[in-house]
């Protein structure tokens, strides 16, 4: 732009609209971070409860083990 040129002013309705987009995005922001972490926690809670299963079965297996051994060794006593 030359030096004796007017500055060229900004239409004010874009400016309004970029204004509001800006104040959309902020005001947006914390509900989908909430959101975010509500997932995320609800994620959590599931690969827990999941783990939990898993845990309780293998331990079911091993307890049946021992319990079958158990039984063998006492049906196999001589008196």
């Amino acid at each position: 732009m030359p030096a004796g040129d007017p500055p060229i002013g900004v239409n004010a309705q874009i400016t309004d609209a970029i204004t509001q987009t800006n104040v959309k995005v902020l005001g947006e922001a914390p509900a989908i971070a909430m959101g975010s972490l509500y997932q995320t926690i609800g994620n959590s809670v599931a690969m827990a409860a999941a783990n939990a299963v898993y845990s309780q079965q293998q331990a079911n297996v091993t307890y049946q083990a021992a319990s079958t051994m158990g039984v063998a060794n006492l049906l196999s006593l001589t008196v």
